[in-house]
């Protein structure tokens, strides 16, 4: 049975921790890299992010005179789910706002892109939330207590994850995917440059609520293992444009920037080789963060549950998702779920802002 693919080799929504404003009027006392820290989101306060996952898309219809009580009764279940070592924390979805003017201005529904087989029923949903700890007995008891917290939410799809080979080095959080590559090179290894790129500016045309918000893609990735196992290592490693360590094809370290300037015909690295077409200036990477988490539901459905941030999305994630459209990859992956969706920052302006939408 021939199987379409599309991988974005890569490697997820929440709470953002801190306050802006509370960073800058305590920049006497705190140092500069606790402000940064403080304004990150939840997900990406640490470089090593959690060993386990579970991902869950909710839907409610939600009545203008009760919209603002049932943000809140579900604010206050992931809070109280937040314990043990274990973190809970949600994003927004289009479908939650029916007002444009209290939306984020790029929120919209995840577009289908080239190659893309969406299952609606696996796809979209009004809120994102998600459960994160280092063992699997722990995030499926923390869901079970958030779904008898929140009643009323139907849960529309979830997914469960893991990172193979979980570790931080030179400050970047790293993971094995199932195509047995390490990935997460290309995140920043600075709290600072991360929220450089994954948190929405004053002035960039959003709303006051989401300043300090973060918009975040979600891709459920199938991978043909199978078909992708028949190929050598050294086939595997051309189309991805990196050895299985991370090195590059032209023989730099991995924690060096390839000259792909000095390849234009691409015998060395190839011209639809994954990372070359991700990044093709490594020196300006793209402005997103990367957290994903590998998902293996049996009967040969293993996969990517991709996950990026970023303040921009047609800079961020569409940018390098339009460049690998014909990358050498595509064949052995075949995106199937996921979404569009907003951190909101700090705070409870977010309850105000949806239910006004009503």
């Amino acid at each position: 049975m021939q199987r379409r693919t599309l991988l974005l080799f890569s490697s997820a929504a929440a709470l953002a921790g801190g306050s802006c404003t509370v960073c800058l009027l305590r920049r006497r006392r705190e140092p500069p890299r606790a402000m940064v820290f403080n304004s990150l989101p939840d997900q990406l306060r640490f470089p090593r992010a959690p060993g386990r996952v579970a991902m869950m898309a909710l839907d409610r219809e939600l009545r203008a005179s009760e919209a603002a009580g049932q943000l809140r009764q579900l604010a206050r279940g992931i809070g109280l789910a937040r314990t043990g070592g274990v973190s809970a924390a949600l994003a927004l979805g289009s479908s939650v706002f029916t007002r444009h003017d209290r939306r984020p201005s790029g929120l919209v529904e995840m577009p289908i892109f080239a190659g893309d087989l969406l299952d609606p029923g696996q796809s979209h949903g009004d809120v994102l939330v998600q459960v994160a700890g280092e063992r699997a007995d722990q995030v499926r008891k923390t869901v079970e207590r958030l779904q008898a917290a929140v009643p009323g939410w139907r849960v529309r799809w979830r997914i469960d994850g893991f990172r193979a080979e979980n570790r931080v080095e030179g400050g970047r959080g790293l993971a094995r995917n199932p195509f047995h590559f390490t990935e997460g090179f290309g995140n920043p290894a600075s709290e600072r440059e991360m929220a450089e790129r994954a948190l929405v500016r004053a002035g960039q045309g959003e709303p006051d609520w989401a300043v300090g918000g973060s918009y975040q893609v979600v891709r459920i990735i199938r991978f043909a293992t199978e078909l992708w196992d028949k190929d050598s290592v050294h086939e595997q490693e051309r189309i991805i444009g990196r050895r299985r360590d991370g090195r590059w094809l032209d023989g730099a370290p991995r924690d060096e920037e390839p000259n792909f300037a000095a390849d234009p015909k691409g015998r060395l690295t190839p011209l639809n080789a994954h990372v070359r077409l991700a990044a093709p200036d490594r020196r300006n990477p793209p402005p997103l963060v990367r957290r994903s988490y590998t998902y293996d539901r049996g009967n040969g459905d293993t996969g990517l549950i991709f996950s990026c941030f970023q303040r921009d999305l047609v800079r961020g994630f569409e940018a390098v998702q339009k460049r690998l459209e014909g990358e050498a990859m595509a064949k052995y992956i075949l995106t199937t779920g996921g979404g569009y969706f907003f951190v909101p920052p700090p705070g409870d302006a977010w309850i105000d802002a949806v239910a006004s939408a009503r």
